[in-house]
């Protein structure tokens, strides 16, 4: 709970701090004296956004810290906000992020407004209220509902996905395949191209190449002169000599290595020769052959390896459009399989918010009838959403008739601005009992009230406060006379400036600031006997 909270250079406050404690801290002040103010800081420390124009003028930024405990454990909260728009968050002096400072501090206060008038308003917001309530067996059933929706989604849109791209295959498939044929009917090879090249470069030079070959050949080895035989003659000169010396030796073995060498050149040319055969009906094979492969590799720009690629990719495809129905029946099997289990575990999901609000209403009227509406009949209604989402499909509104012989009618179109205060108050008694939340604050939650049903509003506070902290802005006397703690708000001017602070009262100071409540800055014995009065019901509430 909130123990202290010093505020510093924010809007019209200057220095000041403030200790709370446990039971009712009741905050009163004149209108325009800057309650709110001091809501609105310590909403700042709880990690609410920031806005550089509550930055006092002339001061270079507004600081305000709080001392707050939970589980045995103390928390010293500092936010700053510079003019300049930076914006600091610590935690036990440690720098952290906004989103860290709010994730702490849900868990520390919870602030409730004239907001939560209007999204007590709201339907939408009803079945949260619901859920809250027993969440210890509600939310294991809303994670199960979620879990289905969310199988049952993803098997939906993969369907859905498959039958808009089935749609566009099947109108697509005519093409693909007849792409498909006519890389099939080429049916190019790897390297192919090349291949083709070289066999006709050498078939449009067959007879130069032929001739070359047997001129080759004859001067070589013809049967008059020929270099073999010239270097055999070479080879038996040397063979003579060689074995005079080592010289000689090694010389002759190089020439005889040469000759063999040679003839075996000499047979390769010979078969070259005999092979180079002209043939004008295998040249034309060859360049028809190529000219398919060209035309075929410049209508789809890619290479023969590419083709082959997209080849198999096509015949992929289509074999996955003659796949698809099979494929479509199985995702509609397993779209039911999940509708099925989502169906159960909305159903489960259901009934247990069923269960929690037939429990809620008996509460919630309970609480009604002490709020002074002693003849209020409140109802939860359930009714089916029109889909299944990840939160069910529940639709749920409060109903509620406050008056003897009127009918239930949605709380949007029956409830007064006083009569929601009060109704407000009844949920936040009854959530406050299960949401482990320590401080609750109150800001206007008096808002169409006075009389019999403020003295009400009072007591529930009080009775809210024995399990919680309550922390409450009010211009009531009646609500202010139940406090265990109060402070005065007020505001002073100089020449330049003006001031707000915050005094702590104790008892005669509070009689005389519930007395002004009651009767304005003239203050009488009468109104501070009724004060007295009023405190004294309070304090036995």
């Amino acid at each position: 709970m909130i123990r202290h909270i010093r505020i510093t250079n924010f809007a019209t406050i200057e220095n000041t701090e403030i200790d709370f404690h446990d039971g009712l801290n009741i905050i009163t002040g004149e209108t325009g004296a800057g309650k709110s103010i001091v809501i609105e800081a310590v909403s700042l420390a709880l990690g609410s956004r920031a806005d550089t124009a509550f930055v006092r003028s002339g001061a270079d930024k507004a600081i305000i810290q709080m001392i707050a405990d939970k589980d045995d454990r103390e928390y010293v909260i500092t936010r700053e906000i510079s003019a300049a728009g930076r914006n600091l968050c610590k935690i036990n002096d440690e720098i952290v992020t906004l989103a860290a400072l709010n994730s702490l501090c849900r868990s520390l206060a919870d602030i409730h407004g004239q907001y939560d008038h209007q999204s007590l308003l709201n339907p939408e917001y009803h079945i949260d209220l619901v859920d809250l309530y027993h969440k210890d067996v509600i939310q294991p059933a809303k994670e199960a509902a979620a879990a289905a929706y969310s199988e049952y989604a993803a098997v939906r849109g993969e369907l859905k996905k498959l039958l808009e791209q089935s749609a566009k295959d099947q109108r697509e498939r005519d093409f693909m395949e007849f792409e498909l044929n006519e890389i099939r009917q080429v049916s190019p090879a790897p390297g192919e191209d090349e291949e083709l090249e070289r066999k006709i470069a050498v078939l449009q030079n067959s007879e130069l190449i032929y001739d070359s070959l047997s001129g080759a050949y004859e001067a070589a080895s013809g049967e008059d002169y020929s270099v073999l035989g010239g270097i055999k003659g070479i080879s038996d000169l040397l063979g003579q000599v060689s074995q005079y010396s080592p010289s000689l030796k090694e010389t002759a073995d190089r020439i005889d290595a040469i000759y063999y060498d040679f003839e075996d050149a000499c047979s390769v040319i010979r078969d070259l020769r005999d092979e180079t055969v002209f043939s004008p009906d295998e040249l034309n094979s060859a360049i028809e052959r190529a000219d398919a492969i060209t035309r075929l590799k410049n209508k789809h720009g890619k290479s023969i390896n590419e083709l082959l690629e997209y080849a198999q990719e096509l015949e992929s495809k289509l074999e996955h459009i003659d796949n698809a129905d099979s494929y479509k029946a199985e995702l509609q099997g397993r779209l039911h399989e999940c509708g099925t289990r989502l169906k159960d575990a909305c159903a489960a999901l259901s009934e247990a918010r069923q269960a929690a609000a037939a429990q809620l209403e008996e509460k919630i009227t309970e609480q009604l009838l002490q709020l002074n509406f002693k003849d209020a009949r409140f109802a939860i209604q359930f009714s089916p959403a029109p889909v299944f989402t990840a939160n069910g499909n529940d639709l749920v509104e409060f109903i509620i008739s406050t008056n003897r012989g009127e009918p239930m009618k949605p709380l949007s179109k029956i409830a007064s601005g006083g009569e929601m205060s009060r109704i407000m108050l009844a949920f936040k008694k009854i959530i406050g009992d299960y949401d482990m939340i320590p401080t609750m604050i109150f800001d206007e939650i008096d808002s169409g009230i006075s009389g019999i049903a403020a003295s009400v509003v009072g007591r529930k506070l009080k009775e809210i406060a024995q399990s919680h902290q309550v922390i409450c802005i009010t211009h009531l006397p009646q609500i202010a006379a139940c406090g265990t703690w109060n402070y005065r708000i007020s505001k002073s001017s100089d020449d330049s400036r003006t001031y707000t602070e915050v005094t702590a009262l104790d008892n005669e100071a509070a009689v005389y600031e519930i007395a002004r409540l009651l009767g304005g800055d003239n203050i009488t014995d009468t109104t501070l006997a009724s004060a007295r009065e009023l405190m004294e019901a309070g304090a036995v509430s």
